[in-house]
C-alpha cells in the first residue's frame, strides 16, 4: 500500500515537473536570462524599441491629426451658422502655421 502511494506521488511530481519545464519554454525563460546577463545587448533592444514606439506615436498623432484636419474642412463647406465660422477660422489658423 505504502509503494503505490509513493508511486501515485512519483507520477504527480513528474506531470508537474514536465508542466514546468513546458511553460519554461513556452515563456523562453533561457533567452530572458541571457538577455538579463548581457546589460549592452539589453540596453540596446530596449533603445531600438523606444524609438520604434516613439516613431510609431508621432506617425498616429500625425495622421489623426490630419484626418482631424479633413473632417473640419469638409464641415465648413456644409456652411453650418455658428460652428463654420469657428471651424473657418480654426482652419485658417492651422494652415497658416503649417
Amino acid at each position: 500500500m505504502e509503494q503505490y502511494r509513493k508511486n501515485i506521488l512519483m507520477k504527480e511530481l513528474n506531470k508537474k515537473i514536465e508542466k514546468l519545464s513546458q511553460d519554461m519554454e513556452r515563456f523562453n525563460l533561457a533567452e530572458y536570462l541571457e538577455l538579463l546577463n548581457n546589460p549592452r545587448r539589453f540596453i540596446w533592444i530596449n533603445f531600438v524599441g523606444g524609438l520604434f514606439r516613439g516613431l510609431g506615436i508621432a506617425l498616429g498623432a500625425s495622421i489623426l491629426g490630419a484626418l482631424v484636419l479633413f473632417m473640419l474642412q469638409r464641415l465648413v463647406v456644409l456652411n453650418l451658422p455658428l460652428i463654420g465660422d469657428f471651424i473657418a477660422e480654426l482652419v485658417r489658423i492651422v494652415q497658416t502655421h503649417m
